[in-house]
């Protein structure tokens, strides 16, 4: 059963009025949106030690931390690559942050349609590499203990530079994805069983295009994480999915294929809630919950 709590939350950010045709419209107000009802879906921000805007290799991100020489978080947000920001998720990191002993750094890597696959790519890949080599001594925190993480389109993009990095010989020491985009054909059952619930086929297919507008390059293991030729080797995963979410079935799958390869995995699905209802700690009970499971998830992980 659909929690009421979802269907109360979404109530709470304006929809594009009809008259809005142009796609460039609806994406401007469809951004301006989130940012506005920001407040009221996720609540007042937490007040942390060390909160602080900083430029992480020419990408700009946010580092939250309750102390020096804390393992790191490094998270990216969801919005389907073209919506979303570092203020989106800002109650998120917070609240992880202030319950899991590591510190956070969220990244604003550039959106589509103005900058496409693989600039969101290149640009969590650039954070990551600013804390490796001036973590110590720029942010204060230990990069030695490193996690990525992200929600949605974010946890497709951090699975992807999980790999890579693995690939690199400088593999993650944990990676948490939260409902993750992970399949470009949205082939999964679940978009017919639950679409109608805040995410369909149709938008998540015009998603994936306009990430990425070539079509035979979605298919790539940069973009569709299961089409990479090996997963072992993969840090140990968090995945959290939603009874609710269209994008359900993909991450169960996701699972399983890291389980298939050896990679600890732990899959929780969160019953009666959607897609996004993470982030919504102000209105859904179950955000809180999955919030400090990633939070403890990490402190476990990580705080040795």
């Amino acid at each position: 059963m659909l929690n009421p709590q979802v269907t109360a939350a979404a109530g709470l950010r304006a929809r594009p009025p009809a008259a809005l045709t142009e796609t460039h419209e609806v994406l401007a107000f469809t951004r301006q949106a989130m940012e506005d009802a920001n407040e009221a879906e996720c609540g007042p921000a937490l007040p942390l030690p060390v909160v602080v805007d900083v430029d992480a290799g020419g990408v700009p991100a946010r580092l939250y931390a309750t102390r020096v020489d804390a393992p790191l978080f490094v998270y990216a947000h969801g919005g389907g690559w073209c919506y979303g920001s570092i203020e989106t998720v800002d109650r998120f990191c917070r609240r992880v942050a202030d319950r899991s002993g590591c510190a956070v750094l969220s990244v604003g890597y550039r959106l589509a349609p103005e900058h496409p696959f693989p600039a969101a790519l290149e640009d969590v890949e650039a954070v990551l590499a600013y804390a490796r080599k001036a973590g110590a001594a720029e942010l204060g925190v230990d990069p030695s203990r490193l996690a990525i993480g992200g929600d949605s389109a974010g946890g497709q993009l951090a699975t992807v530079v999980a790999r890579r990095q693995r690939d690199a010989a400088t593999p993650l020491d944990l990676q948490v994805l939260i409902y993750p985009a992970i399949d470009p054909m949205t082939a999964s059952e679940s978009f017919d069983e639950v679409g109608s619930y805040g995410l369909d086929r149709a938008s998540m297919k015009r998603a994936w295009e306009t990430y990425v507008p070539d079509p035979l390059t979605r298919f790539t293991p940069d973009v569709a994480p299961l089409a990479a030729e090996e997963l072992a080797g993969l840090p140990p995963t968090l995945i959290i999915t939603a009874e609710y979410d269209a994008l359900r079935d993909e991450g169960a799958d996701y699972a399983d294929a890291l389980l298939a390869a050896g990679v600890p995995v732990v899959h929780t699905r969160y019953m009666g809630v959607n897609h996004g209802f993470a982030r919504k700690l102000a209105v859904i009970d179950d955000a809180r919950v999955a919030t400090d499971q990633v939070a403890a998830y990490l402190r476990a992980g990580l705080t040795f």
